[in-house]
């Protein structure tokens, strides 16, 4: 039978999304979360199995919530929506500590979130991109954002906080700067400025997908 107390799985994402932001992916458990909301862990088991099909859901939420904040015009030129998708999806993952670890891997539980998937293709194959390349570019630009932002989530965990394990300094003394003197220096961009290097990246996944569509013109 149902648990007595008054819980549904809207409320326990919830929750589950405020303590994630507390103590970070690691740190999250189905039984941390009954005693945040001071219930029996079978109240929460009751509506998830486990720590994976919370995540799911968790996730699922995020990224509903996220779309509906960040309306992209189907209007735009491809390439200029490919930069504003994957500069609104870094926004959504940011939503939350630990959002990309979180949302990588998991299973959409809202059917609702293939509309925007849907979309997304349709505005590739609109401008030229075969059905197989569309889902290549697609999955390029998600997979770039997420790990993007699983490198720059460990460095600042939440903004404004950095993770002294990625301090320039202490990492530049362990490097001999006369034998690797260019790997030395690469921590100065490696840790910081992280939307300038987002985009640089982006723009350079975008130019390499904008060759795709001329190979796949010139084969007709």
């Amino acid at each position: 039978m149902p648990p007595k107390t008054a819980l549904d799985r809207p409320t326990l994402v919830t929750a589950a999304l405020k303590l994630l932001d507390e103590v970070g992916l690691d740190g999250l458990s189905l039984r941390r979360l009954a005693t945040t909301l001071d219930v029996q862990a079978p109240a929460i088991y009751w509506h998830f199995k486990h720590k994976q099909d919370l995540l799911d859901e968790m996730a699922s939420t995020t990224l509903v919530t996220g779309i509906r904040q960040i309306r992209l015009n189907p209007a735009m030129r491809w390439d200029k929506w490919a930069m504003a998708y994957g500069k609104g999806l870094r926004q959504i993952l940011l939503l939350h500590r630990d959002g990309a670890r979180m949302i990588s891997g998991t299973r959409l539980t809202d059917t609702s979130l293939y509309e925007p998937m849907e979309r997304s293709l349709r505005i590739l194959a609109n401008a030229g991109f075969s059905p197989r390349s569309a889902v290549t570019a697609l999955t390029t630009i998600y997979c770039y954002v997420v790990g993007f932002v699983i490198e720059e989530q460990a460095v600042f965990p939440m903004p404004g906080e950095r993770n002294d394990f990625y301090n320039v300094e202490k990492r530049s003394e362990r490097i001999d700067p006369d034998k690797l003197p260019l790997a030395r220096n690469a921590g100065e961009f490696l840790f910081s400025d992280f939307d300038r290097r987002f985009n640089n990246g982006l723009k350079l996944i975008v130019s390499g997908l904008a060759t795709q569509i001329k190979s796949t013109r010139s084969t007709r």
